[in-house]
């Protein structure tokens, strides 16, 4: 009987400590969730995106300032700098999750690693270090540059669809305001974050106007200035806003198919530039790969290291000249 008592006692803790464990972990799930879950990051990716603004109002302070670094004393440093909230802008243009303190932390290091490599393995001069350094520290940046500039693009291929999207919720009879708000719900990103803020700004209690005004800050897209012009124009001397609307949404995917047939006349002249700028690097690996006798005295000789660096520079010059040439804006 003891014995029987005694099993009954061990099965009964055994269930009990089986379940406060499952307790125990659906707490921490729970906790994670409610910190860093995907409804938690979406909300804070909205207050984050927020602070881009740049609206100078009593009404719209309460948001609008974003740390430039999580260290304090970077952050009074940055503080101080001129330009260090436009590059913040620069980055929320992007898309990226990071501060101003990173991006430039990451230029340092990467400027300082590869002047340690080129001086200590390379066996380079100092000054040669110094000056490719400096041209490696401005990779986070290009990194950035093309981040903003695909998100950008992405943003302008979405907006006449945005468009259409408010020109038929004025047909149905909705405020203006419910159709920037079906553009945040029904679209995808990064256009629906952006007409999100407006909305949220709106209900915070910053005007319209001064909403839109945000809006053509923080995404620097022609047609989508025109846009904010057409609604702040119509909304002053009035007219037919969908009208209106369903004309620029039409002049837009006019644009865009203009453009896209100009990259396809162009592609061959882009594919050229492509195969001229990494021919001479391609050429040199196999070259070393079959005969590296033959290509040891421009790696080793004096004069070879400066037809490299020559050929370099004017390589350089040569790929900047082929951008421009292939670079055609419609």
């Amino acid at each position: 009987m003891l014995q029987q008592t005694g099993g009954n006692a061990f099965l009964i803790i055994s269930v009990l400590v089986f379940v406060a464990v499952v307790l125990l972990l659906e707490g921490f799930y729970m906790m994670w969730k409610s910190y860093r879950g995907p409804q938690a990051r979406k909300i804070s990716k909205r207050l984050q995106a927020l602070s881009a603004s740049h609206d100078k109002s009593s009404r719209s302070q309460l948001l609008k300032q974003r740390m430039l670094s999580d260290i304090p004393v970077f952050e009074r440093l940055l503080l101080s700098l001129p330009r260090a909230r436009r590059l913040d802008r620069f980055i929320l243009q992007a898309g990226l999750d990071w501060t101003v303190s990173k991006l430039l932390l990451s230029c340092a290091a990467t400027g300082v690693i590869v002047c340690i490599l080129m001086t200590s393995f390379a066996r380079q001069s100092i000054l040669l270090g110094a000056v490719i350094g400096i041209s490696a520290a401005t990779l986070p940046l290009l990194y950035v540059l093309r981040k903003r500039g695909r998100r950008l693009a992405r943003i302008e291929q979405q907006l006449p669809d945005a468009l259409d999207l408010v020109t038929r919720a004025l047909r149905s009879g909705h405020a203006f305001s419910s159709g920037l708000q079906m553009i945040g719900e029904e679209m995808a990103e990064p256009i629906a974050g952006e007409f999100r803020i407006v909305h949220d700004e709106v209900n915070f209690g910053v005007s319209l106007q001064q909403a839109l005004t945000n809006l053509s800050e923080r995404v620097p897209v022609t047609d989508l200035r025109y846009f904010v012009v057409a609604v702040l124009i119509q909304r002053d001397s009035g007219g037919n806003l969908t009208e209106v609307l369903g004309n620029l949404s039409r002049l837009i995917r006019d644009r865009l198919k203009l453009l896209a047939k100009v990259k396809v006349l162009s592609s061959e002249g882009r594919l050229s530039a492509w195969i001229l700028g990494l021919m001479p690097f391609a050429l040199a690996a196999v070259m070393s790969l079959v005969n590296p006798d033959f290509m040891a005295p421009l790696w080793h000789d004096p004069i070879g290291i400066g037809i490299i660096k020559y050929m370099l520079i004017l390589m350089a010059l040569g790929i900047f000249v082929l951008i421009k040439i292939i670079r055609i804006r419609v």
